[in-house]
């Protein structure tokens, strides 16, 4: 399965993606005039940083800016009930690193599966929820999944896999664009080239 990529990020130039990522986390980085989404990324990152292999609070409050929540009971079984279970999951994934970095594909022996599919039996955690979760404490590895986005890239079927084909497509040509599109728009640089890949995509198809 392929992406399709967005008219933006096909455009013989930059300049709609770059607007779209300035429209969205604001002209100055954060300013009055960002999307909340745009706080998803830069929220509470000393905890983010120090708590890489355990979900918190933070986590849960995170996601809200990505417009989902997480249930009472849910936030209880990632919080507590089955915290270490969680812990140990994300511990074996190991730190967080860049997509296009990864030669194999993701499989049902892949710790990232055995993650994700630990946060599915979460009732009230579906593929989004999921997806949100995982890119908090991975930022660089998850691609985020939501409805718009996936019908945009074409990726309803399967996500992960085919975006990382893609991102290492012609030596990581795809790559090296969002990074570039990121400079341009005076982002810093712990913004993925996940996230904007992904913002990118959900706000060409929010106004498409």
């Amino acid at each position: 399965m392929s992406v399709t990529l967005p008219p933006p990020l096909t455009a013989p130039t930059d300049d709609d993606a770059v607007a779209l990522l300035r429209e969205y986390y604001g002209q100055t980085y954060l300013d009055s005039g960002c999307y909340t989404g745009a706080f998803f990324d830069s929220w509470a990152p000393q905890n983010r940083q120090a708590d890489a292999d355990r979900f918190t609070a933070d986590d849960l409050v995170a996601v809200t800016f990505l417009s989902v929540d997480i249930g009472a009971r849910a936030a209880r079984e990632l919080l507590v009930t089955r915290a270490d279970e969680f812990a140990e999951l994300l511990d074996a994934v190991g730190p967080d690193h860049d997509l296009v970095d990864d030669a194999d594909a993701l499989n049902r022996d892949s710790p990232l599966w055995r993650l994700e599919t630990e946060l599915l039996s979460i009732k009230d955690i579906g593929r989004t929820k999921a997806t949100k979760l995982m890119a908090r404490k991975r930022p660089r590895l998850v691609p985020i999944y939501d409805v718009v986005v996936g019908e945009i890239l074409g990726t309803t079927l399967s996500h992960h896999n085919p975006i990382r084909e893609a991102l290492r497509a012609d030596g990581g040509a795809l790559d090296a664009r969002l990074r570039s599109i990121r400079t341009l728009a005076d982002l810093p640089d712990d913004i993925s080239a996940l996230r904007v890949l992904d913002v990118i995509s959900w706000m060409w198809g929010k106004s498409n």
